[in-house]
Parts: C-alpha cells; structure tokens; sequence
C-alpha cells in the first residue's frame, strides 16, 4: 500500500548513474528523523518534474522529502568526488547527500534528485551528515533567484525541517533540502576517476557524460577532448552570466563546476551592493582567491585540471594531447570574452558593434568603482534615464562617460523605446539583496515562513520593473562591518 501511494506522487525513476562502476559511489541507507516538517515546496519545479504538488504535502510525499522513506524505483548513492579546494586537491564525496535516483519528466527529461542534510555516508569525514535550517534555505532562495535571473543553476524542490538540532558553532535547527539537477557530475568526479581509478573506469565516466550532457557529441571519435571542448563553451557563458549581475559564488573549487554547466553549490555566494571588483563573500576566503574580478580565471585553472584529468585519454602522446587541451581552453577565454561584451552592451542598449564598446563599459565600471555605486541600481537607473536620482549624477567623470553614451546610442539608429525595452530585459529591477535574504532566513528560524515566501514571489520576477518591487532595491543601512557567509553549515 505505501508504495501504491508512493505511485500517485509521479516519481518515474531511471539510474543510469549506478551502471557505472561501483568506484563511483557507494550505496546508502535513509538515516530517519523523527519528526518532519514542510518548510516551502516549489510547485514550480514539481510541475516541472511531473509530480503531484498536493500528494507530496501529505504525510508520505514529506517522508520521502525528509529521507525516512524511499519511493519505487529509487536507490539511494553517495557519489565520489575528489577536487582542489582553495587550490589544494583533497578526496571528497557526498558526505551529507543522497541521490535517491534521476526522475524522467513528463517532457523525458533527466534530472537528479538529490536529498542533502540526509545524514552521515562513507565520504562524510568526521561530519554529522546533516544541514541546518538557515543554510538550506539559503540555497532555496538563491537558487531560485538566479533561475528566473535566467542562469543555468541547480534548483531546489523542498526544504524539509527535521524536527532535529545541528550542532555547529551553536544549536541550529535541522533540515533537508531537495535538490534537482541536470546531474551531479563534477569536474572533481572526473579528477577523483583520473586520481583513484583505473583508465577503464575514467572512460567510462567520460563516455556517460559526454552522452548524458552532449548526447549529439556522444559518437566523437575523441570523447574525452570533446567533453572538454563542451564543458569550456557552457562554463564560459555561465560565468559570464555571473559577472553580468554582480554575482559572487565564493567557493569555485573544481567540486563545485558542473560538467553540466549549471552554478552548483549556494553555500559562501552573494550579489554585490556596491560596485568593488575585489569584493569578496566567504569568510575563509582571506587571500580573495574567489574574489568578482578573479571569476573568469579561477574558470580557466579549473578547466586546466580538467584537461589534465583527461589527458591520458585525448591522445596517447603527451605533448600533443597537452596542445590540443590548451587550445580548448584558450576558447573558453575567447568565448568567456565575447559573451560578457554581448551581455555588456545589452545592459547599455547597444545593438551592433563598435570597436570602442570595450573601453566605454570598462570606464563606466571605473567609474562606479571609484564612487562607490550600486552595480545593480546604476544600470537601472540607465535604464529608465533616471540620472537625477543617480548618486553619480554630479561626478565629471560621469557626466562626460554620460556624453559619450548616448552619442554611442544615437548612431545605432535605434527608437528610445527599443532600447530600453532591451536594457529592461538585460538589468534586473531586483536581486537578492543580502539583508533581505538574512531578513527572511531570521524570520524563518523562528517559525515565521511569511517572509520568505514574500520574497520568493518577488525575487520569480526580477525583470519585471514594477512599483512593488521598490522596496526590494533598496540598500542596506550602512554599516562597518562586511557581509560574510560561511561553508558547509
């Protein structure tokens, strides 16, 4: 009877993913808790998913959420990974998740579905397997933001409290996120094969996720130089989405870069307020190895391990396969390069191409540099021609940049309002501001979900430019002190 109403939920599980060698993961069993609780289910991603919103916010669908019980047709791995962490390779695994299978969409879709804060697994290393409240939320949120922000990301289903305590630097309450993702491949998971693993087994890695991510590359005669060639084109739009909205994900260790090319892992990330390109999150982070401006080129160090990871297998000569990786990776830059121009000139209402551009948007970040603006606020503010309100407005420097702008405008030959219909669509009215997203996680830890909810609906609409949205651009008061996150909590 359990798994009949299991059933009505709509899991439709394939695992592919256990076919490969038993080196890439290990099984596991649900570590229960005692007293679960739905905290925000996103209908969205269950309608996406093919499940039924209403059987999951019953008794059963939660304990399956929750990691207490498993539908028909799950099984439930903790994979392998290895990765640089800070630049300093280590052996990692999931040591706080389960994937308990890859649900088949309604569309035939493929996506993980991953339990996090489920309890200990053999990789966990001394830790406690479990995840706080505020953390998982935090995810949820972010996550969700940088979807309808248009970027490629992994997205969450639920978060679940446990009913349980976490001990971290003090009592936390417990809970379980949901994650759903493209898969969980990293470019560690392909470092750990290469490291620990036999030629045999990095091919056979290779080969799942060519076919799984690039099924149109999958008959390549060079599978492992063509995974690379595929993991540096979306890589490199990915980050330069990033940098287009001022985000900062704070931990780009090479676990956390998808073969997939969605943005992985919401623990140390933030949006930038004012405008710093050194700006840095993480509270470990002390040398800004993660810093905005190091983004593209921490992307670059992490596709070189890539490629080394693979080299045994993109030729058998050495030095040619060193020079055919190279090559895939100077793309990625170039590539890198050309999309964040594209971006940029979207944000400025530029519609074709001048050989000056470059030099235009760079000296207009300068300039918001040097004063202190909000990365967000200016381009909006752009947008709708609103400079009065501008705390640049009476800058020299910003008055003659201003000049040269709309000179810029005027020789495209473009209607004011096809332009900021363009801008519009290119700068978000509303990001996650960081004193909104700790705003709602506070309110959260005491029971009150009415926040958050509230800035989930906003946040599912940020190009929208409306009058409510208002109160969600505004700054943050002031303050001494820097905003810092923090990993693993």
């Amino acid at each position: 009877m359990e798994k009949d109403k299991h059933l009505e939920i709509g899991w439709n599980f394939d695992n592919t993913y256990s076919l490969l060698p038993e080196f890439f993961y290990s099984k596991v069993e649900p570590n229960p808790v005692d007293s679960p609780k739905l905290v925000v289910l996103n209908q969205s991603v269950a309608n996406l998913l093919g499940l039924d919103v209403h059987a999951l916010e019953r008794e059963e669908g939660i304990h399956i959420l929750a990691g207490n019980s498993l539908p028909k047709g799950a099984l439930s791995i903790a994979q392998a990974y290895a990765g640089h962490q800070f630049g300093y390779f280590t052996i990692l695994g999931d040591g706080r998740a389960m994937l308990i299978g890859e649900q088949i969409t309604p569309a035939r879709e493929r996506y993980d579905i991953q339990l996090k804060g489920s309890g200990r697994t053999k990789f966990s290393r001394g830790g406690d397997g479990r995840a706080a409240l505020g953390p998982m939320l935090r995810e949820y949120i972010i996550s969700e933001a940088m979807h309808y922000l248009g970027i490629p990301t992994t997205r969450s289903l639920a978060v679940v409290a446990t009913g349980e305590t976490v001990r971290r630097e003090r009592n936390l309450s417990g809970a379980i996120l949901t994650r759903v993702a493209s898969s969980h491949i990293r470019v560690g998971t392909i470092q750990f094969a290469s490291k620990y693993g036999s030629r045999e087994e990095l091919d056979a890695l290779v080969r799942y996720s060519l076919k799984r991510h690039y099924p149109s590359q999958a008959a390549s005669a060079n599978s492992s130089l063509t995974l690379l060639e595929e993991v540096c084109k979306v890589q490199a739009e990915l980050i330069a989405r990033w940098q287009l909205v001022g985000f900062i994900h704070g931990v780009m260790n090479t676990d956390n870069m998808t073969i997939s090319g969605e943005t992985i892992d919401y623990g140390p990330c933030a949006f930038m307020d004012t405008y710093d390109p050194k700006t840095v999150f993480s509270s470990i982070d002390t040398n800004g190895r993660y810093a905005y401006e190091n983004q593209p080129v921490i992307g670059n160090w992490n596709l070189c391990r890539l490629a080394e990871a693979m080299l045994p297998l993109i030729d058998e000569n050495q030095d040619k396969a060193i020079k055919l990786a190279q090559a895939a990776i100077e793309k990625y830059d170039e590539l890198y390069h050309v999309k964040w121009l594209e971006g940029m000139r979207k944000k400025l209402g530029l519609t074709n191409i001048e050989s000056e551009d470059e030099s235009l948007v760079e000296e207009l970040l300068s300039i918001m540099h040097k004063y202190k603006a909000d990365y967000t606020n200016t381009f909006v503010s752009l947008t709708f021609n609103q400079i009065e309100g501008m705390a640049l407005m009476d800058k020299p420097e910003f008055v003659e940049w201003h000049k040269k702008w709309q000179s810029r405008l005027g020789r495209q030959g473009e209607s004011k309002e096809s332009i900021r219909d363009l801008m519009k669509n290119n700068n978000p009215a509303i990001i996650p501001r960081n004193h909104r997203v700790e705003e709602a996680l506070e309110s959260a830890e005491k029971g009150d979900y009415n926040v958050i909810k509230k800035l989930l609906d906003v946040l599912s609409r940020p190009y929208d430019h409306n009058p409510d949205q208002k109160e969600y651009a505004t700054l943050p008061p002031a303050s001494s002190c820097s905003y810092r996150t923090f990993c693993g909590t």
